[in-house]
């Protein structure tokens, strides 16, 4: 049985949920809306982006620990879901449906993203997705079901987010706002903390060696595809895992056996929960792969809804890709 995190959860909680209390609830909404208060006309505003990560120093004590914690390792699951933010559940829009859809103007939600962003690093996108973006829109779109990606609605399968990418977020942030009508759409993360105990020597030692290849989308153009990358870097009792099941292939016999065995470890290990209104998800990029089961969607204005928003830990090291020292990256 897969595990399942934040059945029964509470405050501070070693089982990667926390659940804020009365206090640091009121506190953290009343930094939040402090925060929106002080927004200008738009989301990418350097100056409100600039504000979020001084605001951050704000908000409470326990939550900056608990980011801070985090931050520095990520634990054996590689994920953090906070639960009870303030996003303003009850004066919601209707759910998007449109390819694309992001967040332009200030809002509540979007502040509570960007403040967190700030807590994990700085926030920043990619010019060719979402149009740039800071705050993205993940719903399903009519006539998408089928596609793997965020305007989907069947499986999403594991990866690691634009893993084909040199500059690849640290973490990714996921914000609810709306569930799925049935509740049954649930995030999945597998971690390598959990995956690697689990494979074969011979796996171990195949996916370190730079024998894979992972196509972008058509959206980023050809520029980084054809790239030889291993799939575990770093110190090998905890490495670093880049690895897309839809988009990463072998360029060996060893590597498509190794990569067979990687995908049936991640389906059976993984850990899945079900994201409420309010609830936050913090997935560590560099170690957790992510994913999501199946819904069916009514485009009716209540589908479900969630905000993303990228953290990166050091910006500086995407400089060569952001005009002006921007927090758009443009190739």
């Amino acid at each position: 049985m897969r595990p399942t995190v934040g059945t029964e959860p509470s405050y501070g909680q070693e089982d990667g949920t926390v659940v804020l209390g009365a206090h640091e609830w009121a506190a953290l909404d009343l930094v939040t809306r402090g925060l929106l208060d002080r927004a200008g006309d738009r989301v990418d505003d350097p100056e409100w982006v600039a504000r979020a990560r001084h605001t951050w120093e704000d908000a409470p004590a326990e939550v900056r620990r608990r980011i801070r914690e985090f931050r520095r390792h990520s634990g054996p699951d590689g994920a953090l879901v906070l639960r009870g933010l303030p996003v303003g559940a009850p004066n919601l829009p209707p759910t998007p449906m449109a390819k694309g859809s992001v967040q332009r103007v200030p809002s509540l939600p979007a502040a509570t993203l960007l403040l967190f962003a700030a807590g994990l690093g700085d926030p920043a996108a990619f010019a060719a997705e979402k149009s740039g973006a800071l705050v993205q829109d993940v719903v399903p779109v009519p006539g998408q079901e089928k596609v793997q990606g965020n305007v989907g609605s069947v499986e999403l399968t594991f990866h690691t987010e634009n893993a084909f990418h040199p500059h690849r977020p640290d973490h990714v942030l996921l914000l609810c706002l709306r569930s799925d009508h049935e509740g049954v759409a649930e995030l999945r993360t597998s971690c390598v903390r959990r995956l690697l105990p689990l494979l074969t020597q011979g796996t171990r030692e195949a996916l370190t060696r730079p024998e894979y290849v992972t196509d972008a989308p058509p959206s980023f153009g050809p520029a980084d595809q054809g790239t030889a990358h291993a799939v575990l870097t770093g110190d090998p009792e905890d490495p670093d895992l880049r690895f897309d099941e839809a988009a990463t292939r072998a360029v060996t016999d060893a590597g498509r056996v190794a990569l067979a065995e990687l995908s049936e470890v991640a389906h059976t290990t993984y850990t899945g929960v079900l994201l409420h209104p309010g609830d936050l998800a913090i997935v560590d990029n560099r170690v957790t792969l992510h994913g999501r089961s199946a819904f069916t969607p009514r485009y009716d204005g209540r589908d479900r809804w969630l905000q993303r928003t990228f953290a990166f830990s050091d910006l500086r090291r995407s400089r060569d890709h952001r005009p002006g020292d921007g927090t758009v990256l443009v190739k």
